[in-house]
């Protein structure tokens, strides 16, 4: 894979200077289950197998038709990785009034159709929390993928519990084809094969070929509801056929047209929802309740899905602490959650763009009025965003906090109130912890100079 040249690379050092802003708008008529983002750091290709990775590359260097990235998100593999393994005793602290009492303050008088956790882990000797109604219950949109992920991941482990190798063999080299499983969803998904000029992105067809790394990042990255229930398909598969995985695409036709749908009902359940307890959360605060496909959900039925601010904030510690699966796991989660295009609804905040943003947004709103519109319901209007920010690592204190975000405030565009929270509370974060400047040199008579 090409690398960037020397001066390209010493670019990751001079953050600051700039702020890109694009504000994505999505519109589906009626009920919308939304989230675009692109993650997995650019200089992963040789890594994971993601194809559009190198195009991404490519892109900042000029050599391919492509977006330009934020300072954000162009960091390197190495500096993304999990953060608190060295902190197996680690437990969120209790909330603390004084945050709590800025978080309100934020919110204004539509406080109580919010739920907001977070925990700022700056300073490890002194951590904060901050909980605004933190069990308030929403429907998690797109920020139910996580556990689809999750239930993926858990399958390869359980499968292959002591080879990360081979699991990441798999993630890297099984071939999925995407079939009726993915009918039907708009968002598109990007593209690029060496040799082409531009990356190219459109909706997932039947017949699309990719490893299973590469449906994972379109799933949680693009926000592919296609992807979704072809990853909770591949979880399904991986968790029935074990050791045989990959099987071939006869067999999976054979498998989903002969099993009873009760069995696949309870096939679905071990894959996505058992997880959840066997991880240490708790599956009657945190649970996606089946595939993102109206097709995916006639094949496999499932469930109601639901979430809140403190459980998912709970899930976020574990992922940090190497405690989702396990450290080959959480790392390999995180680094697919790194915003690597555009910033979107709480991660737009301009504040960011400097910042590494780990992130996934998930909005779900329905309009009975003719004068509401895209995330602007009335009659609901759910916008979540969990997200963890950190700052370059040349930052003294180098910023790194957590935030979940679930609201519902009908008939006000909830993707720029979250993009505002965003900005605000980061502000705060930065006055918590101001840029120490390192104290100037001793000058003594040994050092002073010749005043010539």
């Amino acid at each position: 894979m090409r690398r960037r040249e020397a001066n390209q690379h010493n670019q990751h050092n001079q953050y600051g200077h700039k702020a890109i802003s694009v504000l994505a708008a999505i519109l589906l008529s009626g009920s919308m289950l939304i989230s675009t983002a692109f993650g997995y750091p650019i200089d992963g290709y040789e890594h994971t197998g993601i194809t559009r990775l190198e195009g991404y590359q490519l892109a900042q260097e000029g050599e391919v038709r492509g977006r330009d990235l934020p300072e954000g998100a162009q960091w390197p593999l190495e500096w993304v990785d999990i953060r608190l393994t060295d902190r197996p005793d680690f437990t969120i602290p209790p909330s603390d009034p004084e945050l709590e009492k800025k978080i309100r303050g934020f919110l204004g008088h539509e406080s109580n159709r919010y739920g907001i956790t977070l925990l700022d882990l700056t300073d490890l000797k002194n951590p904060r929390y901050g909980a605004h109604r933190p069990e308030a219950r929403y429907n998690p949109g797109s920020v139910g993928k996580l556990m689809i992920g999750l239930g993926v991941f858990q399958a390869l482990a359980d499968t292959y519990p002591d080879d990360t190798r081979k699991r990441m063999e798999i993630l890297r080299t099984s071939q999925v084809v995407s079939d009726r499983f993915i009918q039907s969803d708009h968002h598109v998904v990007p593209f690029w094969e060496p040799g082409q000029s531009r990356i190219q992105k459109r909706p997932l067809r039947i017949g699309d070929t990719a490893n299973l790394f590469s449906y994972l990042d379109w799933m949680l990255s693009a926000s592919s509801n296609s992807a979704a229930s072809m990853c909770g398909r591949e979880g399904m598969l991986i968790r029935n056929f074990g050791r045989e995985y990959p099987v071939s695409q006869e067999r999976i036709d054979r498998f989903f047209s002969e099993t009873p749908k009760s069995d696949l009902s309870d096939l679905l359940s071990a894959t996505i929802h058992e997880p959840v307890a066997q991880n240490g959360l708790d599956p009657e605060e945190l649970r996606q309740g089946g595939l993102l496909t109206w097709r995916g959900k006639q094949l496999v039925p499932g469930t109601t899905s639901f979430g809140n601010a403190g459980e998912l904030m709970r899930f976020l510690v574990k992922l940090e602490k190497g405690e989702l699966v396990d450290e080959f796991s959480s790392r390999e989660f995180k680094r697919l959650l790194y915003m690597t295009q555009r910033r979107i609804r709480y991660a737009y905040s301009p504040e960011l763009h400097d910042h590494g943003v780990y992130f996934k947004s998930g909005s779900l709103y329905k309009c009975r009025s003719g004068g509401c519109g895209k995330y602007k319901g009335d009659v609901y209007n759910m916008m979540n965003s969990v997200a963890i920010v950190e700052s370059p690592p040349d930052r003294n204190p180098r910023l790194h906090y957590m935030v979940v975000v679930m609201s519902n405030v009908l008939r006000k565009n909830s993707a720029w109130i979250h993009s505002v929270l965003g900005g605000k509370i980061h502000k705060l974060m930065e006055s918590l912890h101001p840029i120490e400047t390192p104290p100037a040199p001793d000058v003594g008579p040994d050092t002073a100079p010749d005043g010539g």
